[in-house]
């Protein structure tokens, strides 16, 4: 059995967390900035190929120390329905979120003179002012914060995409389901993550994890990027409706797969 070590997990989680939203957000930057290409070489694929990508490497990169949380909202459901310890839901959180706010730095680094050039766009998080604002949520007002799409919308787009992406991590490692083998799990999360940008992204941008969101989203006001925090959605869209989506996610899997698997025998 593995010795428990909190500071070792707290690590794995910030490195883990790094990776994706260095990734992450990196694809982001590099599609909003268009570095190489004319921007209609670029498109929401690329976004949600980019993100998935990032989501496979941190996985791989950290599961064999936490099992590759990297998401608040994944912590929170594993101790509510699986057994987490409660008390280490907190200094996984802040890990998560240090992890996210470095990954943002490191994107900042890397595109820092396109970012320059461009006043410092929103490559950081999701919702009103995002870089993709005009293009995907329409212009941004005070009456509908993300263009067509009301809060509301937006929130509930996050709770049905977290919801989902728990019943990938579930199945995943589910051995009494039809668990993917020879250690795959991680790709099917990955699948996962890609399924959810390109079915359910357009109404909110898809966070689906508020450290994704909240610690790029103070990077990102450090840096000089406008609006990260006017009203409310930043909160409510991708903080509030991952954590209820995920809770939703391990419930209804339990409620609608887990009691009508076939018993191991042995």
């Amino acid at each position: 059995m593995k010795k428990e070590n909190l500071f070792g997990e707290f690590v794995a989680e910030v490195f883990g967390t790094f990776i994706l939203i260095l990734l992450g957000d990196g694809v982001v930057a590099n599609v909003g900035l268009a570095p190489r290409l004319a921007s209609v070489a670029y498109n929401w694929n690329t976004i949600t190929i980019g993100w998935a990508m990032a989501v496979l490497v941190a996985v791989y990169t950290v599961a064999g120390v936490t099992g590759a949380h990297i998401n608040p909202a994944v912590t929170f459901a594993l101790a509510v329905k699986r057994g987490f310890p409660w008390r280490k839901v907190v200094p996984y959180w802040i890990a998560q979120v240090l992890g996210a706010f470095l990954g943002a730095f490191g994107v900042f680094l890397v595109y820092y003179g396109g970012l320059k050039a461009a006043g410092m766009p929103n490559v950081w998080c999701t919702g009103p002012g995002s870089v993709f604002g005009q293009a995907f949520w329409g212009s941004v007002s005070s009456a509908t914060p993300q263009g067509s799409y009301t809060l509301w919308n937006a929130f509930l787009t996050e709770i049905f995409g977290t919801a989902a992406l728990l019943w990938g991590v579930l199945a995943s490692g589910d051995i009494k389901n039809n668990a993917v083998g020879a250690n795959l799990g991680g790709f099917l999360v990955a699948l996962t993550v890609l399924g959810i940008g390109l079915s359910l992204g357009g109404p909110s941008g898809y966070a689906i994890n508020p450290a994704r969101d909240l610690g790029p989203r103070i990077f990102g006001a450090i840096a000089g990027t406008k609006g990260l925090f006017d009203g409310s959605y930043w909160f409510v869209a991708p903080i509030l409706g991952p954590l209820i989506g995920a809770v939703l996610g391990v419930l209804t899997y339990d409620w609608f797969v887990t009691p009508f698997l076939a018993k191991k025998e042995g």
